[in-house]
């Protein structure tokens, strides 16, 4: 579990910076991506333990980031987090149909996100 290699998508540099920060504190390797496109070729080519996706960024959202991901037999299989201010019961009603393991709401507590986090990791190991 530490030491897992996590993607962080998001297109808000200080959530972003924060997420990563918080996430190597705890022993994980974060690589990060600023849009969905981005965010989907970085997990072909790094293929990370976890995933931790934004709703709303440019070139993909991450609903269709997420579907992408299940599609794709090279990332099917790794556990999404997605991380929003959309927090409507359609909005996560979306994400989990889109494949979402969890689903965090924005403003988030960086240890409720480590605990999550936590908690896919051990699942999938």
């Amino acid at each position: 579990m530490s030491g897992s290699l996590v993607l962080v998508a998001d297109d808000d540099r200080d959530i972003l910076e924060l997420v990563r920060v918080r996430l190597e504190r705890d022993g994980h390797r974060v690589v990060t991506a600023q849009n969905g496109e981005d965010a989907l070729r970085t997990a072909v080519e790094e293929r990370p333990q976890l995933a931790i996706l934004d709703v709303m960024m440019p070139k993909m959202n991450g609903y269709d980031l997420t579907a992408a991901l299940r599609r794709n037999t090279a990332t099917s299989s790794i556990p999404v987090i997605l991380l929003t201010a959309r927090v409507e019961e359609a909005d996560v009603d979306r994400g989990v149909r889109a494949g979402a393991d969890d689903y965090v709401k924005k403003p988030f507590s960086t240890t409720e996100l480590r605990d999550r986090v936590d908690v896919l990791l051990r699942r999938s190991e």
